[in-house]
């Protein structure tokens, strides 16, 4: 039965992952593209204004998605109109008013983030981008709550077709500059709208239910501080780096950052899965065990896609097709950072894992706390350790910070939702990854790392992983899941 759930939970996020891997995909192939076209001055104005984009994405929704998820998966207020109508009314209305206020201050929001006045006019297409995303946010959840992930991938792949569409032929037919990248999503975004409106006006009533306004806000307020601490741990280094070095410089780190995508991809797919899943099935009489298993299989395969990526990302970086390397020559120096930073979206996992007892207990006053905690960290080693070791200092901050909030919340979590992890399996995989490590790092330091070397050194981490962690259970779990599959349909 438990093994059942898992294969649930693994067949939802696939199907995310479909959409989720393919289109992030799509969309990454534009970092090369703009490596190819941008210098690493315009790299770094886009970059740094895509990080205010994620904070104020933040304070558009000021914690309503996660209330919304929290109570219309177990409605306890009002009937299914007043529970989808509520939050999407009132992102509606404060999203009008936040994208105007932007508008209405551009001048004083570019002077904070050092950007030249010649980009003033990129603040209507922000604006837009937003208010748009803030509206399908609602949608896009009711699609996962109703598990019609198949829709969910559509969607989303439509939306990332079109910009990476729009954005190539902007930039190479009509000779647009980092304008085109801003108005390639604004229209990506108007598709997004444009798909979930049927839903929108099948689901909608002009009204809301101000009883459960005031419970999606008591759940939801405490996620908007840390939504905002979260949006900072992932996008203040950027301005920092400007501030304490250049714009050319942050471009520099924003183009390797993006190349840890892999591990954000599967992080993110996850989540996606993640969410309904532990809301469901909360009440069942395994559930703990069942969750156990789940932080011992994210770390497995966390673990593996951190090592492979670790090891070959730069010889697919410097791939030349049609006589180019994927990623311009330029900024190839900042390919040190990557495992650092494939390191701090694992743990990003491994926390959202612990969040579900947040959920469960309805304790989201502990979130802004933690992820203050997780901001502060952040922003303070990113002035620390710049200085000192440059880019690297970004990336290890923001590991750093996905650390200390896992550990936190673990412990938190703990006090009111106690969960029996597998400590052991757990312990013996980051063994693992202390071992190939420490060999990595010296092969690299004496020059060695050749291809062979690093085959090598990912054998030996599978031969590890094999040992210590891969038991009876999960061996069957692997043949149902895989080898009896790959038989059926041979």
């Amino acid at each position: 039965m438990m093994f059942d759930k898992l294969k649930q939970l693994t067949k939802d996020t696939g199907v995310y992952g479909i959409s989720t891997i393919g289109g992030r995909v799509l969309t990454f192939l534009l970092v090369p593209f703009y490596t190819h076209v941008f210098d690493t001055r315009q790299f770094g104005i886009f970059s740094t204004l895509y990080s205010f984009i994620g904070v104020l994405n933040v304070l558009m929704l000021y914690g309503m998605d996660a209330a919304y998820l929290k109570f219309a998966s177990n409605p306890v207020v009002g009937d299914e109109k007043d529970n989808f109508s509520t939050p999407y009314l009132s992102v509606l209305t404060v999203g009008i008013a936040v994208s105007a206020i932007i508008v209405l201050s551009k001048s004083y929001i570019y002077s904070i983030l050092d950007i030249p006045a010649n980009y003033f006019y990129l603040v209507y297409y922000i604006g837009g981008i937003l208010l748009l995303d803030a509206v399908t946010v609602i949608p896009f959840i009711t699609l996962r709550l109703e598990r019609k992930a198949k829709k969910f991938a559509l969607f989303k792949t439509i939306n990332i077709l079109t910009n990476v569409l729009l954005n190539i032929f902007l930039i190479v037919k009509l000779r647009w500059g980092i304008e085109a990248v801003f108005f390639s999503n604004l229209i990506a975004s108007l598709s997004s709208f444009i798909l979930l409106m049927p839903m929108v006006v099948k689901k909608i009533r002009a009204k809301i239910n101000f009883e459960l306004l005031k419970r999606l806000l008591k759940f939801g307020l405490p996620y908007f501080p840390a939504g905002i601490a979260a949006m900072l741990i992932q996008g203040v280094d950027r301005p920092i780096i400007n501030h304490l070095t250049n714009l050319e410089t942050a471009g520099l780190y924003s183009a390797n950052y993006k190349l840890g995508i892999f591990m954000m991809l599967f992080v993110n797919m996850f989540q996606y899965a993640w969410q309904p899943f532990f809301l469901q099935n909360a009440r069942e009489e395994n559930a703990k065990e069942l969750f156990s298993k789940v932080l011992t299989y994210f770390t497995l395969a966390g673990s593996f896609i951190l090592v492979v990526l670790s090891l070959f990302i730069d010889d697919v970086v410097k791939i030349k097709i049609f006589g180019h390397s994927i990623i311009h020559q330029s900024y190839l120096s900042g390919l040190n950072i990557v495992p650092a930073v494939l390191f701090g979206y694992m743990f990003l996992g491994i926390y959202t894992i612990f969040t579900a007892g947040i959920f469960i207990k309805e304790k989201s006053i502990y979130v802004p706390i933690i992820t203050i905690i997780g901001a502060a960290v952040n922003i303070g080693l990113n002035f620390w350790l710049i200085p000192v070791i440059g880019i690297m200092g970004a990336a290890l901050a923001t590991l750093a910070a996905y650390f200390v909030m896992a550990v936190i919340y673990f412990f938190v979590t703990q006090k009111f939702y106690k969960i029996d992890y597998e400590y052991s399996k757990i312990l013996k995989i980051f063994s693992s990854l202390a071992v190939v490590a420490t060999i990595y790092y010296l092969q690299l330091t004496g020059g060695q790392l050749n291809l062979l070397n690093k085959f090598l050194i990912l054998l030996l981490f599978i031969i590890l992983l094999m040992i210590f962690n891969v038991g009876r259970e999960e061996m069957i779990f692997l043949k149902n899941r895989f080898i009896k599959r790959k038989i059926k349909n041979a």
